[in-house]
């Protein structure tokens, strides 16, 4: 038996963007924010560590410029405005305000944030926090 070419016959046109890019995920890993944040007397007044993950699926494909997607800068610069922003109760608060910051790209489908408090029940613990996921509506 002869085994079949690799190439298209010359009347079939080639398979373009047969595989196509729907979803692009843009992520931050460990983005380091001070801010003031807790729910006890001895937590107001200071400010404390919180690492935050940050993964956008976003509705692009074929992207060739930053203007084309989301730039993860933009994930950073939310985080530190929203800790400027003053005292937060719950770890919770900052996580759910972090996604509506990166809900403000349109092309942005679905946010994961995770919010951790390295210092909540140190030494006991590396950390303590919350992860939260929204879609947008």
């Amino acid at each position: 038996m002869a085994a079949q070419p690799l190439t298209n016959a010359p009347d079939e046109a080639p398979r373009q963007n047969a595989a196509r890019v729907i979803v692009t995920k843009v992520f931050v890993r460990g983005l380091k924010v001070e801010a003031g944040i807790g729910v006890y007397d001895e937590e107001f007044g200071r400010l404390q560590a919180l690492i935050a993950d940050v993964e956008l699926d976003v509705a692009v494909s074929h992207c060739e410029q930053l203007s084309d997607t989301v730039n993860y800068e933009t994930i950073a610069q939310a985080a530190k405005r929203i800790a400027a922003e003053g005292h937060i109760g719950l770890v919770e608060t900052f996580a759910e305000r972090l996604a509506e910051a990166c809900f403000e790209d349109p092309r942005v489908t679905r946010a994961r944030v995770r919010v951790e408090k390295p210092s909540a029940l140190a030494p006991h613990a590396a950390a303590a926090g919350v992860e939260i996921t929204a879609v947008r509506g």
